[in-house]
């Protein structure tokens, strides 16, 4: 397990975040010295975008008066608040800060490509990277199903009064997302996922009598 701080905020770092890095990392092989240098730059980059995004929540969070810490685990993170009662648009806004802050990332990776000469081919891969994997996860999390941002986000907007609205909007997203998903990446990770965000909703539809 790996540790430290950062702005104040506990980080915590655990193996299966490495691993799922590393795996998404070699998905195109790891047959050279080469495509293992740019493996270990890809979880590099992941381990930057990631945090970013997890810090965006937890800097908005203490900003309104919470006890935050963050934990980085398989397939992403979480940051964790306490000891704070947020309203509905202060936990709306902590929720956007992170793919907003994420997504400003990959915008400062886009035009530090533009504007800085041209480096090493490793440095060039690490740009590349950090901007795509900063892109690629906040689209992801900005979809409106639940335990996504964007659910959170929708949730938030909709109130309780409303989560049976929420919770069909993340069950029909979540299905066509990951059909789109597979039909043009023929990959089965992230759809996966998708698939079992629908079928967590739907149970919660089902337990609570809201079909």
């Amino acid at each position: 397990m790996f540790r430290f701080t950062i702005f104040g905020i506990p980080v915590e770092v655990q193996p299966f975040f490495w691993i799922t890095l590393v795996i998404l990392g070699a998905s195109g092989g790891a047959d050279s010295k080469e495509a293992i240098f740019e493996i270990v730059l890809f979880v590099l980059a992941g381990f930057v975008s990631i945090l970013v995004h997890e810090l965006g929540h937890a800097l908005t969070a203490r900003r309104f008066g919470a006890n935050v810490y963050i934990v980085l685990e398989a397939f992403g993170g979480y940051a964790a608040y306490s000891g704070a009662r947020t309203s509905r648009k202060q936990s709306f806004l902590i929720t956007a800060a992170g793919p907003a802050i994420q997504i400003a990332l990959g915008f400062v990776m886009l035009g530090l490509q533009k504007v800085v000469p041209p480096m090493n081919s490793y440095g060039n891969y690490f740009l590349d990277m950090l901007m795509f994997i900063s892109f690629f996860w906040a689209i992801i999390n900005l979809l409106p199903v639940v335990p996504l941002d964007g659910g959170r986000m929708v949730e938030a907007a909709l109130g309780p009064a409303r989560i049976k609205i929420t919770l069909w909007i993340s069950i029909v997203t979540a299905i066509v997302a990951a059909v789109l998903m597979f039909s043009l990446t023929r990959s089965i990770i992230f759809p996966i996922f998708l698939a079992m965000f629908a079928w967590q909703a739907y149970q919660r539809l089902n337990e609570n009598g809201w079909r």
